[in-house]
């Protein structure tokens, strides 16, 4: 059963990470999705350096969450270790996409949150897209993937922000990740995140006084979608 599960999971992230570059997301070898396993604890990722045309399901790797590779012929992606981080410290969460997205890779690249202007926004996310302080140079030299994922991590902690309701972080000089049930959701969130970094810096050249939404449109339109009475599209039968 397990074999299936773990065959089955390398078959969604290899389509997700394919989707990232059907999205315009990630050229060349930008970029990387993951999805895990939480019953065995292992998670599925895409190779370090092989370009999009040339994966396959079977080139997907296979880590556990201690970072030792179950499966595969390729080397993880770089990332690996910061996906590590996140599925160890938000629990519920699936899957991770990073991407190097050209309008959030700006808003990072510029150290600038993406403050909530919209419902376009509100509808994904419920609140401003936080943005982490640079890693300094100690971090950097201890194991640099391992501690972008704990500045992730701290940058959510230190701002009381939750990590359920804005799946999503620009880190500093670097670019998006953000994360969902699944692989796919992962994907669905960075092109949306895409989207909303779009939209906010048009906004900012029009006024770069626009103020943001207010509390109580956000959460109107982030309920209706994820709420407990959410009511926004078909009722599942």
């Amino acid at each position: 059963m397990i074999k299936k599960r773990l065959r089955d999971l390398k078959e969604d992230v290899y389509l997700a990470n394919i989707e990232l570059k059907n999205r315009g997301l990630v050229i060349y070898t930008f970029g990387n999705v993951s999805g895990i396993d939480r019953e065995s604890g292992i998670f599925a990722i895409k190779p370090s350096g092989v370009d999009y045309v040339d994966l396959s399901p079977e080139d997907m790797v296979l880590v556990d969450l201690d970072g030792k590779v179950v499966e595969g012929k390729y080397r993880p992606s770089s990332d690996t270790r910061t996906h590590l981080v996140l599925y160890r410290e938000f629990s519920r969460i699936g899957g991770v996409a990073h991407t190097h997205s050209d309008f959030a890779t700006g808003w990072a690249q510029a150290a600038e949150p993406i403050k909530c202007y919209g419902t376009t926004h509100a509808d994904y996310f419920h609140g401003e897209i936080p943005c982490t302080q640079v890693l300094s140079p100690e971090r950097i030299k201890k194991d640099y993937e391992i501690e972008t994922g704990r500045l992730i991590v701290e940058t959510f902690k230190k701002r009381d922000l939750d990590p359920y309701e804005i799946k999503a972080v620009l880190v500093a000089g670097h670019g998006p990740f953000t994360w969902g049930k699944d692989a796919g959701e992962a994907v669905f969130l960075s092109v949306m995140l895409e989207e909303v970094a779009r939209i906010a810096l048009y906004t900012k050249l029009i006024n770069s006084g626009a103020k943001g939404l207010t509390h109580s449109l956000l959460d109107k339109h982030y309920m209706r979608k994820h709420g407990m009475g959410a009511y926004y599209g078909q009722i599942q039968t």
